[in-house]
Protein backbone atom coordinates (compact mmCIF):
# COMPACT_ATOMS: atom_id res chain seq x y z
CA UNK A 1 0.00 0.00 0.00
CA UNK A 2 0.97 3.75 -0.65
CA UNK A 3 1.54 4.90 2.34
CA UNK A 4 1.04 8.61 1.52
CA UNK A 5 -2.27 8.12 1.14
CA UNK A 6 -2.85 8.14 5.00
CA UNK A 7 -0.80 11.51 5.03
CA UNK A 8 -3.05 14.58 5.71
CA UNK A 9 -2.79 17.92 6.32
CA UNK A 10 -5.67 19.38 7.94
CA UNK A 11 -5.31 20.59 10.96
CA UNK A 12 -6.01 18.55 14.51
CA UNK A 13 -7.20 15.79 12.61
CA UNK A 14 -8.10 14.01 16.07
CA UNK A 15 -11.37 16.28 16.05
CA UNK A 16 -10.39 17.01 19.53
CA UNK A 17 -12.10 20.23 21.01
CA UNK A 18 -9.88 23.30 22.23
CA UNK A 19 -9.40 26.55 23.08
CA UNK A 20 -7.54 27.31 19.68
CA UNK A 21 -9.41 25.26 16.76
CA UNK A 22 -10.25 28.60 14.85
CA UNK A 23 -7.06 29.53 12.26
CA UNK A 24 -5.23 26.96 14.29
CA UNK A 25 -1.82 25.53 12.36
CA UNK A 26 -0.10 22.53 14.47
CA UNK A 27 3.18 20.87 14.55
CA UNK A 28 4.54 18.00 16.68
CA UNK A 29 7.99 16.87 17.22
CA UNK A 30 9.81 13.38 16.71
CA UNK A 31 12.56 13.29 19.03
CA UNK A 32 14.71 10.29 18.14
CA UNK A 33 17.28 8.72 19.74
CA UNK A 34 18.19 6.11 22.60
CA UNK A 35 20.31 8.76 23.72
CA UNK A 36 17.85 10.58 24.71
CA UNK A 37 15.38 8.49 26.40
CA UNK A 38 18.40 6.96 28.51
CA UNK A 39 19.50 10.52 29.81
CA UNK A 40 23.22 10.62 28.16
CA UNK A 41 22.07 13.61 26.28
CA UNK A 42 19.57 16.35 26.92
CA UNK A 43 17.20 17.44 24.57
CA UNK A 44 17.80 21.36 23.95
CA UNK A 45 15.86 21.11 20.51
CA UNK A 46 12.08 21.63 21.81
CA UNK A 47 12.20 24.53 22.82
CA UNK A 48 13.81 25.83 19.85
CA UNK A 49 11.62 24.67 18.01
CA UNK A 50 8.58 25.54 19.55
CA UNK A 51 9.97 29.21 20.22
CA UNK A 52 10.42 29.27 16.50
CA UNK A 53 7.25 27.74 15.15
CA UNK A 54 5.43 30.30 17.39
CA UNK A 55 7.16 33.15 15.74
CA UNK A 56 5.35 31.73 12.41
CA UNK A 57 2.32 31.01 13.98
CA UNK A 58 2.54 27.71 14.00
CA UNK A 59 1.65 25.93 17.39
CA UNK A 60 3.68 23.12 18.89
CA UNK A 61 0.69 20.52 20.17
CA UNK A 62 2.58 17.54 21.01
CA UNK A 63 5.88 16.03 21.67
CA UNK A 64 7.28 12.60 21.71
CA UNK A 65 10.59 10.74 22.35
CA UNK A 66 11.62 7.37 20.63
CA UNK A 67 14.00 5.01 20.60
CA UNK A 68 16.24 3.98 17.47
CA UNK A 69 13.76 1.08 16.27
CA UNK A 70 12.48 1.62 12.94
CA UNK A 71 9.16 0.21 13.15
CA UNK A 72 8.77 2.90 16.32
CA UNK A 73 9.78 5.85 14.38
CA UNK A 74 6.93 4.79 11.80
CA UNK A 75 4.30 4.02 13.94
CA UNK A 76 4.91 7.40 16.13
CA UNK A 77 5.32 9.46 12.64
CA UNK A 78 1.82 7.84 11.28
CA UNK A 79 0.25 8.63 14.11
CA UNK A 80 2.32 12.41 14.14
CA UNK A 81 1.65 13.56 10.45
CA UNK A 82 -2.02 12.23 10.27
CA UNK A 83 -3.11 14.62 13.13
CA UNK A 84 -1.05 17.73 12.35
CA UNK A 85 -0.18 20.15 9.67
CA UNK A 86 3.64 19.80 10.19
CA UNK A 87 5.70 17.13 12.21
CA UNK A 88 9.73 17.69 12.45
CA UNK A 89 11.84 15.25 14.21
CA UNK A 90 15.33 15.61 14.91
CA UNK A 91 17.96 13.10 15.08
CA UNK A 92 19.29 9.93 13.74
CA UNK A 93 20.16 11.20 10.02
CA UNK A 94 24.46 10.78 10.54
CA UNK A 95 26.85 8.31 9.24
CA UNK A 96 26.71 5.07 12.24
CA UNK A 97 24.85 2.62 12.00
CA UNK A 98 21.77 3.36 14.36
CA UNK A 99 21.09 6.40 12.16
CA UNK A 100 18.19 5.26 10.48
CA UNK A 101 15.47 8.03 10.68
CA UNK A 102 15.75 7.99 7.00
CA UNK A 103 15.21 4.59 6.55
CA UNK A 104 11.82 4.65 8.73
CA UNK A 105 10.81 8.21 7.18
CA UNK A 106 10.77 6.23 3.94
CA UNK A 107 9.02 3.46 5.13
CA UNK A 108 6.11 5.48 6.65
CA UNK A 109 5.33 7.27 3.27
CA UNK A 110 5.99 3.92 1.07
CA UNK A 111 9.13 4.85 -1.35
CA UNK A 112 12.10 4.48 -1.87
CA UNK A 113 15.84 5.82 -0.61
CA UNK A 114 18.37 6.91 -3.71
CA UNK A 115 21.32 9.08 -2.95
CA UNK A 116 20.80 12.75 -3.43
CA UNK A 117 23.30 13.65 -6.56
CA UNK A 118 23.15 17.45 -5.20
CA UNK A 119 24.48 15.86 -1.49
CA UNK A 120 26.86 13.80 -3.26
CA UNK A 121 28.28 16.70 -5.13
CA UNK A 122 28.69 18.66 -1.65
CA UNK A 123 30.65 15.62 0.16
CA UNK A 124 32.73 15.55 -3.24
CA UNK A 125 33.55 18.98 -2.88
CA UNK A 126 34.63 19.15 1.04
CA UNK A 127 35.93 15.34 0.92
CA UNK A 128 36.96 14.76 -2.26
CA UNK A 129 37.97 11.73 -3.72
CA UNK A 130 36.00 8.07 -2.92
CA UNK A 131 33.24 9.04 -0.51
CA UNK A 132 33.13 5.94 1.77
CA UNK A 133 29.94 3.97 2.92
CA UNK A 134 29.37 5.74 6.32
CA UNK A 135 29.30 9.31 4.73
CA UNK A 136 26.89 7.86 1.50
CA UNK A 137 24.46 6.95 4.38
CA UNK A 138 23.65 10.68 5.10
CA UNK A 139 23.33 11.22 1.14
CA UNK A 140 20.46 9.54 1.17
CA UNK A 141 16.70 10.80 0.58
CA UNK A 142 13.42 9.24 0.41
CA UNK A 143 11.59 9.50 -3.22
CA UNK A 144 10.01 12.90 -3.58
CA UNK A 145 11.61 14.58 -0.92
CA UNK A 146 13.22 17.87 -0.87
CA UNK A 147 16.44 19.10 1.02
CA UNK A 148 16.36 21.55 3.29
CA UNK A 149 19.33 23.24 3.57
CA UNK A 150 22.27 23.11 6.64
CA UNK A 151 23.80 26.25 6.58
CA UNK A 152 26.25 24.81 9.47
CA UNK A 153 28.56 21.94 9.15
CA UNK A 154 27.62 18.50 6.76
CA UNK A 155 25.05 17.37 4.80
CA UNK A 156 21.50 18.97 4.83
CA UNK A 157 17.65 18.00 6.10
CA UNK A 158 15.02 17.04 3.88
CA UNK A 159 11.01 17.36 4.00
CA UNK A 160 8.72 14.98 2.38
CA UNK A 161 4.48 15.56 2.49
CA UNK A 162 4.03 17.26 5.85
CA UNK A 163 7.32 16.16 7.56
CA UNK A 164 10.44 17.90 8.20
CA UNK A 165 13.48 15.47 8.60
CA UNK A 166 16.55 17.54 11.13
CA UNK A 167 19.91 16.83 12.82
CA UNK A 168 20.01 15.96 16.30
CA UNK A 169 22.88 18.30 16.98
CA UNK A 170 20.82 21.76 18.16
CA UNK A 171 23.52 24.34 16.85
CA UNK A 172 23.05 21.97 13.14
CA UNK A 173 19.31 22.16 13.92
CA UNK A 174 18.82 25.53 14.68
CA UNK A 175 20.60 26.05 11.11
CA UNK A 176 18.26 24.34 9.01
CA UNK A 177 15.05 25.47 10.83
CA UNK A 178 16.10 28.47 9.09
CA UNK A 179 14.60 26.81 5.53
CA UNK A 180 12.16 25.36 7.32
CA UNK A 181 10.42 28.87 8.28
CA UNK A 182 9.40 29.88 4.48
CA UNK A 183 7.50 26.45 3.73
CA UNK A 184 5.09 26.62 6.60
CA UNK A 185 1.68 28.10 6.20
CA UNK A 186 1.11 29.53 9.81
CA UNK A 187 -2.27 31.22 11.16
CA UNK A 188 -2.39 33.93 13.51
CA UNK A 189 0.35 34.22 16.40
CA UNK A 190 -0.49 33.26 19.76
CA UNK A 191 0.07 36.21 22.17
CA UNK A 192 0.37 36.20 25.56
CA UNK A 193 0.33 38.05 29.05
CA UNK A 194 1.30 37.31 31.92
CA UNK A 195 0.41 38.16 35.66
CA UNK A 196 3.28 37.64 38.13
CA UNK A 197 1.17 36.87 42.13
CA UNK A 198 3.39 36.94 44.83
CA UNK A 199 2.30 35.82 48.71
CA UNK A 200 -0.43 33.68 47.54
CA UNK A 201 -1.07 29.86 46.28
CA UNK A 202 -3.18 28.44 43.63
CA UNK A 203 -5.28 27.04 46.52
CA UNK A 204 -6.42 30.67 46.49
CA UNK A 205 -6.04 31.72 42.83
CA UNK A 206 -8.01 28.78 41.82
CA UNK A 207 -11.50 29.85 41.48
CA UNK A 208 -11.09 32.96 40.19
CA UNK A 209 -9.10 31.74 37.35
CA UNK A 210 -11.24 29.00 36.66
CA UNK A 211 -14.18 31.27 36.53
CA UNK A 212 -12.37 33.72 34.02
CA UNK A 213 -11.10 30.87 31.66
CA UNK A 214 -14.85 30.08 31.26
CA UNK A 215 -16.43 33.43 30.63
CA UNK A 216 -13.65 33.41 27.76
CA UNK A 217 -13.26 30.34 25.80
CA UNK A 218 -11.41 31.05 22.97
CA UNK A 219 -8.67 31.80 25.34
CA UNK A 220 -5.87 29.43 27.20
CA UNK A 221 -5.48 30.31 30.58
CA UNK A 222 -3.08 28.54 32.55
CA UNK A 223 -1.20 28.80 36.62
CA UNK A 224 2.59 28.16 36.75
CA UNK A 225 4.02 28.42 40.31
CA UNK A 226 7.01 29.23 41.90
CA UNK A 227 8.94 28.73 45.03
CA UNK A 228 12.48 30.13 46.65
CA UNK A 229 14.37 32.01 49.13
CA UNK A 230 12.40 35.40 48.42
CA UNK A 231 8.65 33.38 48.36
CA UNK A 232 6.17 31.75 46.57
CA UNK A 233 3.35 32.74 44.23
CA UNK A 234 2.51 31.86 40.44
CA UNK A 235 2.87 33.22 37.06
CA UNK A 236 -1.01 33.33 35.50
CA UNK A 237 -0.47 32.83 31.61
CA UNK A 238 -3.32 33.95 29.02
CA UNK A 239 -2.24 32.93 25.58
CA UNK A 240 -4.77 33.56 22.67
CA UNK A 241 -4.96 35.31 19.44
CA UNK A 242 -6.79 37.97 19.91
CA UNK A 243 -4.72 40.93 21.20
CA UNK A 244 -7.37 43.24 22.46
CA UNK A 245 -9.48 40.27 24.35
CA UNK A 246 -5.81 39.08 25.92
CA UNK A 247 -5.08 42.11 27.20
CA UNK A 248 -8.48 42.70 28.34
CA UNK A 249 -9.09 39.50 29.90
CA UNK A 250 -5.34 40.12 31.64
CA UNK A 251 -7.30 43.72 33.37
CA UNK A 252 -10.00 41.45 34.13
CA UNK A 253 -8.06 39.12 36.04
CA UNK A 254 -6.32 41.27 38.06
CA UNK A 255 -9.51 43.14 38.78
CA UNK A 256 -11.34 39.61 40.38
CA UNK A 257 -8.23 38.86 42.24
CA UNK A 258 -8.31 41.99 43.70
CA UNK A 259 -12.09 40.73 44.55
CA UNK A 260 -10.46 37.59 45.95
CA UNK A 261 -8.18 39.92 48.31
CA UNK A 262 -5.24 38.90 46.03
CA UNK A 263 -3.30 42.45 45.60
CA UNK A 264 0.24 41.59 45.34
CA UNK A 265 0.41 41.15 41.55
CA UNK A 266 2.41 42.48 38.97
CA UNK A 267 2.19 42.11 34.88
CA UNK A 268 5.95 40.85 33.73
CA UNK A 269 7.09 40.26 30.49
CA UNK A 270 6.42 36.69 28.94
CA UNK A 271 9.76 34.80 28.27
CA UNK A 272 9.95 34.76 24.23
Amino acid sequence: MDRTSETTTGAGAGGEADPFTAGRVTAAVLIIGDEILSGRTRDTNLGDIAKYLGAHGVELAEARTVSDVQGEIIAALDALRTRYNYVITTGGIGPTHDDITADAVAAAFGVELYEHPDILAMMTARWGGEINAARRRMARVPVGGELVNNPVQGPPGFMIGNVFVLAGVPQIMRGMLQDVGPRLKGGAVVVSRTLRVEGSGEGAIAAPLEALAKAHPALSLGSYPFYGEDGFGSNLVIRGRDPVEVEATLTELITVLAEAGIKQVQVVETPA
